[in-house]
């Protein structure tokens, strides 16, 4: 195996894992050599993908946890620890997009867990397991973000804002927890995921064909390459930095 893709003895942590970005991701890391922990809301999915993690050869651990609640996340952080003895890689990539009839009309429950998903939740996950890999063998933390970040549009304002506020902490705790710890973001753009069925399909086609320089929405396994790249060797000398994968996404 290419040593810059070789993830042999590593325990990754994979927010949202369970499905869409998440799950390529995690199976990414496991065909690689990773053992992985799988976390969503729904147990039974994370259960579902541990088993093709298992079926590769590596260990899996599923866990339900609610990323906006820290108390799961310290339980969640706790058991994978007490499982493996150790996170090497941590995938924030849980999130959530809410549509909404009009901005008056976000409630403030909404809008709550639109920021404890998207920004609450990673920050405590960063620094908990942050601190732990800092003082121990170090190790790799990977934001998933938004191009809603970097380029603000209607219909997603508390979104954009809570992944432009994970931009702010990627680069923040780079610093907070380096030499031994990279801390690095990816800015997707529109990966056709089950998020993408709540879309009006036929009028982003027409968007993608005319904007975009890639004319398409992107599958899951296209974030692969770039996460691999940021949690492991080949990105040693990258961090506190935000990719963009957006298939050119103006």
């Amino acid at each position: 195996m290419d040593q810059l893709l070789d993830f042999t003895g590593k325990v990754a942590l994979v927010t949202g894992g369970s499905r869409g970005l998440g799950r390529e991701m995690a199976l990414a890391l496991a065909a690689r050599g990773a053992d992985v922990i799988i976390t969503s809301r729904k147990a039974d999915a994370c259960e579902a993908v541990a088993e093709e993690i298992e079926a590769l050869g590596r260990s899996a651990m599923a866990y339900g946890c609610h990323v906006g609640h820290w108390g799961e996340i310290d339980a969640m952080v706790e058991a994978a620890y007490e499982r493996f003895g150790k996170i090497d890689i941590l995938i924030n990539n849980a999130g959530m997009s809410p549509l909404y009839e009009s901005l008056s009309a976000i409630s403030e429950e909404l809008f709550d867990k639109v920021i404890g998903v998207n920004l609450k939740g990673p920050f405590r996950l960063m620094a908990t397991v942050g601190e732990r890999m800092a003082a121990g063998d170090g190790g790799s933390i990977v934001n998933i973000s938004s191009i809603a970040s970097l380029q603000p549009s209607p219909n997603s304002e508390p979104y954009g804002a809570a992944k432009s506020g994970l931009n702010a902490l990627t680069r923040s705790f780079a610093f907070a927890f380096g030499p031994n710890v990279r801390v690095n973001g990816i800015a997707a753009g529109p990966f056709l995921t089950d998020i993408s069925k709540a879309w009006d399909m036929a009028a982003f086609e027409k968007q993608a064909k005319s904007r975009h320089a890639l004319k398409r929405g992107g599958q899951p396994d296209e974030i692969v390459g770039a996460a691999l790249y940021l949690a492991g060797p080949g990105g040693s000398f990258t961090t506190g930095t935000v990719i963009r994968v957006d298939g050119g996404t103006p």
